[in-house]
């Protein structure tokens, strides 16, 4: 294999039309692109178990799996969720388009296919499917747990490493879709409610040390996330063992040394105001103490001779 042949792109063409076929064939071929070609959604399905392609060419017609199905089931396959998908099809109401975009494809293009409008958008979706694949390996490289959410709750993208610390975690929907869990739908609703003043970040699981922080809309549906190890759940666990407190104490008392007020722990934990006082008092007492200045620096005394 030439080093000019592992540069090209690869499509894979679904449609049971012959001619449609030849068409897009011979004009991908012609703009320097490798052409795979099914006849319906079941042969797509084969052919990207072998080898996954740059840019997906669905007719939205076909006997059996239709596009809109085969490209629901393409989306579930986690290496091909950037692969951008162009449904091609002579039905051109809106209701059609629509199906097609939230069945997951990109773009939408009706028959008769003009040649040069379809390499002009092929162009401009794998320049931007490769910009999207940069931009979350890099950000996988460095080490950013971070994932995209709709309002739902619903998983969009999420780097790697985001994934393999999600997975025990999350909710299967419907079309084997991937849900944050209802207590993080929670506070993803408050989180878009900027006058109710949520906390930034959640605990995501109650059995590992995990935290999700909002960092801001990526979209008009699409929330972005970082996971990152919760050192509060840590330290609440270690406060808890050391000095004889419950683990809720021992959490009150992790996020009381970080200089946190009572009404921000309040929110933090999902308390109210009274519970954190409630919880104090009991700190003071178990720690021999009288304020939280004080409780502060037994925390800080437990924490440096760990």
């Amino acid at each position: 294999m030439t080093p000019e042949s592992k540069k090209r792109d690869v499509a894979l063409v679904v449609d049971d039309s012959p001619d449609t076929l030849r068409l897009l064939t011979d004009a991908l071929d012609g703009a320097g692109m490798t052409v795979m070609v099914a006849l319906d959604g079941a042969g797509a399905m084969r052919i990207v178990e072998q080898i996954t392609p740059d840019i997906v060419l669905l007719d939205a017609v076909m006997p059996g799996i239709d596009g809109f199905e085969t490209c629901r089931r393409l989306k579930r396959d986690a290496g091909l969720t950037d692969v951008p998908v162009i449904f091609m099809t002579g039905l051109s109401e809106t209701a059609h388009i629509v199906r097609g975009l939230e069945a997951g494809g990109v773009d939408y293009v009706t028959k008769p296919i003009v040649i040069e409008e379809m390499l002009a958008r092929i162009r401009v979706h794998l320049a931007n499917a490769r910009l999207t694949q940069s931009a979350r390996a890099a950000l996988d490289v460095s080490g950013r747990f971070l994932l995209a959410v709709n309002k739902g709750g619903q998983i969009l993208w999420a780097t790697p490493q985001a994934q393999k610390l999600l997975s025990d975690h999350l909710i299967a929907g419907i079309d084997d879709t991937l849900l944050l869990p209802p207590t993080m739908l929670q506070w993803l609703d408050q989180m878009q409610k900027p006058a109710a003043k949520p906390a930034p970040s959640a605990p995501f699981s109650s059995t590992e040390p995990l935290r999700l922080n909002y960092m801001g809309k990526a979209g008009p549906d699409e929330f972005l996330l970082r996971l990152a190890k919760d050192n509060a759940a840590t330290a609440s666990a270690e406060f808890s063992k050391e000095l004889g407190l419950t683990t809720r104490e021992g959490e009150v008392l992790s996020w009381l040394s970080k200089g946190k007020s009572n009404r921000d722990i309040a929110q933090i934990l999902g308390l109210s105001p009274r519970t954190v006082d409630k919880h104090l008092e009991q700190i003071y007492a178990k720690l021999g103490v009288e304020n939280r200045t004080a409780a502060a620096a037994v925390a800080a005394n437990a924490t440096q001779r760990r």
